[in-house]
């Protein structure tokens, strides 16, 4: 779960900084969507951890 959302913060922040080329060109702001699902499914996994 940690590992999903450290993966989407670190995808959104490598389109940041490589101004939208990396990490899949050519699809721009789904780049950021991608990055937001990443981390939307490493929160829900934390409300299931026991």
């Amino acid at each position: 779960m940690i590992g999903l959302m450290i993966v989407g913060l670190l995808w959104i922040i490598v389109y940041y900084l490589f101004q939208g080329t990396l990490p899949i060109p050519g699809i721009n702001v789904w780049n950021l969507i991608i990055g937001l699902v990443f981390m939307m499914t490493g929160l829900i996994m934390t409300t299931r951890w026991r």
